[in-house]
């Protein structure tokens, strides 16, 4: 090869870290309709961009949301899930063994703090328990953790699996609650951001001042 054409040669400048977190999570998230249930997945671009990209509060309308369904919002460049749980999904939900979690009430504060609103067994509001909202990124490396909402014998999940999520990078296991298992490379739950119901079918994600 000639000088010139040694000098031309282009080397590509590595990832930076919060790239290199994103193409994971994108991946693993692409991964998810092969792994996941046939839950329906209802995506939601309504957040306009600049409140995006301010990292402002967003809004998301719910209103077509049903009971089984998972919608994703952007908040602070984040993957935020809003899950309508079944009444199935929540009586299993009281089968899970606590015991068998890090953090069953979410009150540590070394990955991200709960609202005092969602350190209980649902991780949500009490008005509408059934709503989860959380984002879906693993505390362990930052992929996105995939649907296994099935309670039935599946391989490679515990025994006892009650339904939940489940991150296919590295095998951490997280509840319906978004509550993560002990010994598992994840280290803390999902993360609850502020959040409250403006309305039946209005929900903003990054502001909780308007309720306590």
């Amino acid at each position: 090869m000639s000088s010139d054409a040694t000098a031309n040669t282009f080397t590509p400048a590595p990832l930076d870290s919060s790239k290199r977190t994103w193409l994971i999570a994108s991946g693993c998230a692409g991964c998810a309709g092969v792994a996941a249930l046939a839950t329906p997945l209802v995506r939601s671009f309504g957040p306009s961009e600049l409140a995006k990209a301010a990292g402002g509060p967003v809004e998301a309308d719910i209103s077509t949301l049903k009971p089984g369904e998972k919608m994703i919002v952007a908040w602070r460049g984040k993957p935020v899930w809003i899950l309508n749980r079944t009444p199935e999904m929540m009586e299993a939900l009281k089968k899970t063994v606590t015991t068998d979690l890090v953090d069953p009430q979410s009150k540590r504060t070394n990955y991200a703090t709960t609202p005092a609103y969602a350190c209980n067994d649902a991780r949500a509001r009490t008005e509408r328990a059934n709503l989860l909202v959380m984002v879906g990124i693993c505390t362990h490396l930052g992929c996105s953790p995939v649907d296994k909402f099935a309670t039935s014998a599946q391989t490679g999940m515990p025994a006892n699996w009650e339904g939940g999520f489940f991150c296919p990078c590295h095998g951490s296991y997280y509840d319906l609650s978004g509550r993560v298992y002990k010994n598992k490379p994840a280290p803390d739950n999902l993360e609850v951001p502020p959040y409250q119901f403006l309305s039946e079918t209005r929900l903003l994600i990054g502001d909780d001042t308007k309720k306590a």
